[in-house]
C-alpha cells in the first residue's frame, strides 16, 4: 500500500500553520494519506475546544486529512504522557500507519530522542536527582527539567527544550513509542513564525492560543487572515449558531457546585491529585464562586494552572483515579469522526490488516455490542463529555450527539 502519515493534533481551531504542518510532513515522508488523531471536545491543556470535534473533523478533511479518529477524552484531557500514549496505541493499532509527523520548536529531533529515552529508560542516577529537585518544591515539570540537564551533562544543548509545548508532546510520542515498541518512523517537524503561546501574527500565522484571544475579542477580520478558508467559514457558522465554548469558565458554575458536593476524600481521587491537593481545592470552591478565582487560590509552583484545570474537568466530567489508569492498560477503540474517498480506502485497509480492530462508525451499534466493559466505560465517558460540552452552547444545547450526528464525509 502507498505510504501513510499519521499525526496527533487538536485542532482548536484549525489554522494555517496546521495547514503547513500537514503540506510539509506530506513532503518529507512522501505519504499518499493522512490521519489525523484528534482530541474531541475538551483538550489536554484542561480547556474547552473553541467548536465542536465534527466541525474539527470537517475543518482537517477539508485541508489535507483523509482520514479523523478522535482521542477518546480520557486521553484528551490527561497528562502529555498518558495523551501521547493514547495516541500512539491507537495509530499502532490501526497496522498501515508508516510514519508520525509532530511540530516542535527544537531544530534536531535527536535532541528530543535523547530525553525521550532517558524517560523511558528511568536510569537510577537520573531518578536520584529527580526526587532531590523534587524535595526543592520544584513542580514536577520543572524538577524534570533540571534533572534531565544534569543527568546529559548538557545545558547548553538541552536548556529551554522543555519550555517548548511541541517539544515536551513530541518527547512524549517518541516515549509512547519505544514503550509500545512501534514500527513508525518520528518525523520533527520545526515550527515557523509563531510559536504555541506567542499572541501576535506572522504573515498569515498566528498559534491557536492567538486565534481563541482573538475570539473573545471579536477580531474576525484578524482571523480571517490565519486560517484557511473553508475552517474560517465553518468556525464562522458556529459562532453564528451559538455552537462555540470559549474556555473552561463557562462550566464554572457546575465545576463549583461539583467540587462543594464531593468530599475531600471524593476529590482526592481524581487524576493528578496528591499531597493536599484535595485540601485546597475544597477550601477554594467553598469561598469563591468564579473559576479564575478558584485557581489563583490553588496555583502554586508545584501545582500549575494547566494541572489545576485538568483536575477541574475530571470532576466535571467524572473521571476518577481508577478510571485513568485503566486507559493505561486497554487499547482504545478507533472512533470515526469523518473520512473521504481515500480515508474510506484506509478503513478497509485497515480492517485487512487487522480484522479484530475496534472500529466505531455507529456508537449505538458499538454500545450494543462490545464486550469489553473498560471500552463502554470508555465510551461512555465521551458521550458524557459531549453533552456536557453542549451547555456551553448559547443556543440549541441539545444532548446525545454522538448517537445523533452522522460521520463527515467529504
Amino acid at each position: 500500500m502507498s505510504k501513510v502519515l499519521g499525526i496527533i493534533a487538536e485542532y482548536n481551531p484549525f489554522h494555517n500553520g496546521h495547514l503547513y504542518h500537514i503540506a510539509k510532513s506530506k513532503q518529507e515522508t512522501n505519504a499518499q494519506y493522512v490521519i489525523s488523531v484528534i482530541s474531541g471536545n475538551f483538550v489536554q491543556r484542561g480547556n474547552t475546544s473553541i467548536v465542536n470535534k465534527w466541525t474539527k473533523a470537517k475543518m482537517a478533511l477539508l485541508n489535507g486529512a483523509d482520514l479523523v479518529i478522535e482521542l477518546p477524552t480520557v486521553y484528551s484531557i490527561s497528562s502529555a504522557e498518558n495523551f501521547a500514549e493514547g495516541a500512539i496505541k491507537i495509530l499502532n493499532s490501526l497496522g498501515v500507519v508508516d510514519s508520525l509527523s509532530f511540530g516542535m520548536e527544537a531544530k534536531d529531533i535527536a535532541v528530543l530522542n535523547n530525553i525521550a529515552t532517558v524517560l523511558h529508560e528511568e536510569p537510577k542516577e537520573y531518578i536520584t536527582i529527580l526526587g532531590h529537585e523534587l524535595k526543592k518544591g520544584n513542580s514536577f515539570p520543572k524538577a524534570r527539567e533540571n534533572a534531565l540537564m544534569m543527568y546529559l551533562n548538557d545545558i547548553k544543548k538541552y536548556a529551554n527544550v522543555l519550555k517548548g509545548s511541541n517539544n515536551i508532546l513530541g518527547i512524549e510520542y517518541l516515549k509512547a513509542m519505544k514503550k509500545t515498541k512501534s514500527k513508525i518512523v518520528p518525523v520533527g517537524i520545526k515550527r515557523e513564525k509563531v510559536l504555541y503561546n506567542d499572541r501576535y501574527i506572522v504573515d498569515e500565522f498566528a498559534s491557536a492560543t492567538a486565534i481563541r484571544k482573538m475570539l473573545m475579542t471579536k477580531s474576525l477580520s484578524d482571523i480571517r487572515k490565519v486560517m484557511p478558508k473553508t475552517s474560517y467559514l465553518l468556525l464562522g457558522e458556529e459562532l453564528k449558531k451559538g455552537h462555540y465554548v470559549i474556555d473552561i469558565s463557562r462550566f464554572e458554575r457546575e465545576i463549583i457546585y461539583n467540587l462543594r458536593r464531593m468530599s475531600k476524600e471524593d476529590i482526592a481521587k481524581l487524576p493528578d491529585v496528591s499531597e493536599g491537593l484535595e485540601n485546597s481545592l475544597k477550601n477554594a470552591a467553598d469561598s469563591c464562586n468564579n473559576i479564575k478565582d478558584l485557581i489563583n487560590m490553588v496555583k502554586t509552583k508545584r501545582f500549575t494552572q494547566t494541572r489545576i484545570q485538568r483536575v477541574l474537568l475530571y470532576s466535571l466530567i467524572g473521571i476518577t483515579k481508577k478510571k485513568m489508569d485503566t486507559s493505561k492498560k486497554v487499547t482504545p477503540y478507533v472512533r470515526v469522526l469523518g473520512f473521504n474517498n481515500k480515508g474510506k480506502k484506509l478503513i478497509s485497509e485497515m480492517m485487512k490488516q487487522n480484522p479484530k480492530l475496534n472500529v466505531v462508525t455507529s456508537v449505538k451499534r458499538y454500545m450494543d455490542t462490545v464486550a469489553n466493559r473498560n471500552l463502554k466505560d470508555m465510551l461512555e465517558t465521551d458521550i458524557l463529555a459531549t453533552n456536557i460540552y453542549t451547555l456551553g452552547y448559547y443556543d440549541e444545547s441539545y444532548s446525545n450527539l454522538d448517537y445523533t450526528n452522522k460521520i463527515e464525509i467529504i
